[in-house]
């Protein structure tokens, strides 16, 4: 007798989410394309600034922004930032000016270092101090003059 309402509880659960992957395009969300990133109109400025930067031609979105020291950390890094952003955008909250977490600060840090390998080398050779992330100085190399924004004009002094 409880077998059957057990049943129908899983059969449509099953249905409501295969109904959503298919509707949200889930296996899309799973891969690389920067296109997919850009889903979010809140996102056109970065997407449109990086496609005219010099790293459009040999990175996607995901080689920056997302941890890349295994494949765990990589996927549970995808999944909570894209529940994050997820979240933020259906419920009105995302900012005028969008900033990378401390989470993100840390993994792009790690990306330029893991890509830039001997430049960054030969750069850690000198006699400068190692306090600085390379976007202080390569700002535009990404993104562009305008920084990840969906603001015309940025103020430096916020980036501090």
């Amino acid at each position: 007798m409880i077998k059957t309402p057990l049943v129908i509880a899983i059969a449509a659960a099953a249905v409501a989410l295969g109904v959503f992957a298919f509707v949200t395009d889930t296996p899309a969300m799973m891969g690389s394309n920067a296109e997919t990133c850009a889903n979010c109109h809140v996102m056109d400025a970065a997407y449109e600034n990086w496609y005219h930067a010099p790293h459009e031609k040999w990175t996607e979105c995901v080689d920056c922004h997302l941890p890349h020291e295994n494949v765990f950390a990589y996927y549970f890094a995808k999944g909570k930032t894209g529940m994050h952003d997820v979240y933020v955008f259906s419920t009105g909250q995302t900012p005028v000016l969008i900033r990378a977490n401390e989470d993100t600060k840390k993994w792009v840090q790690g990306n330029c270092i893991r890509c830039h390998e001997d430049a960054v080398e030969t750069i850690m050779m000198g006699a400068q101090p190692f306090d600085r992330n390379c976007w202080d100085c390569h700002r535009n190399v990404a993104h562009g003059p305008r920084g990840i924004s969906i603001t015309p004009y940025q103020d430096s002094s916020i980036y501090k």
